[in-house]
């Protein structure tokens, strides 16, 4: 059990991370082996994200205190807040490592992506949302794709063209 000290020193640091996000994802932590949370936490921290476990009782105080309402009884299990800088990477990088967590245990849904907030709109945003935008691919594949749906029919018209060029030459 942590002291006062040691959750005013946690709201601290919490405040000092909620000023440099843009959003929070809240993540179940229960049951997550703490190897494998220590991957979590790198693989966001690389990405400028960093993950913060929180009792939900303190995570509501230090929300309040930037004006926002937050209802800790919504989550009955312990949530690990992921303090969001770029909500694309840090949903991709959850939704793959609670993704691979599903896998090993041969499809157990235990672990979940909880939901999230997004702290400009100050509004949540529903966990099979925060996991939607996980399963989208990096930005730049989709502009990829995004050109090649716009150059697909501009293809087959000078296609077309040049087929006709070639018959009325013959």
């Amino acid at each position: 059990m942590k002291t006062k000290a040691q959750k005013q020193e946690d709201l601290k640091q919490g405040e000092v991370l909620l000023n440099k996000s843009e959003a929070l994802v809240f993540v179940d932590m229960s049951g997550v082996k703490t190897a494998a949370a220590r991957t979590l936490r790198s693989e966001l921290k690389r990405g400028g994200n960093p993950l913060f476990v929180l009792k939900k009782r303190l995570l509501g105080l230090l929300l309040k205190k930037r004006g926002i309402e937050f209802d800790d009884r919504r989550f009955k299990t312990s949530v690990g807040t992921v303090f969001v800088s770029n909500l694309e990477s840090a949903t991709a990088a959850v939704y793959k490592f609670f993704r691979g967590l599903e896998l090993e245990k041969k499809g157990e849904v235990k672990r979940q992506v909880l939901g999230g907030f997004d702290l400009g709109a100050k509004d949540f945003i529903e966990g099979s949302r925060v996991v939607a935008i996980g399963q989208l691919p990096p930005r730049e594949i989709l502009l990829a794709q995004l050109a090649s749906m716009i150059a697909a029919p501009i293809k087959s018209l000078l296609y077309v063209l040049d087929q006709k060029s070639k018959r009325s030459s013959s």
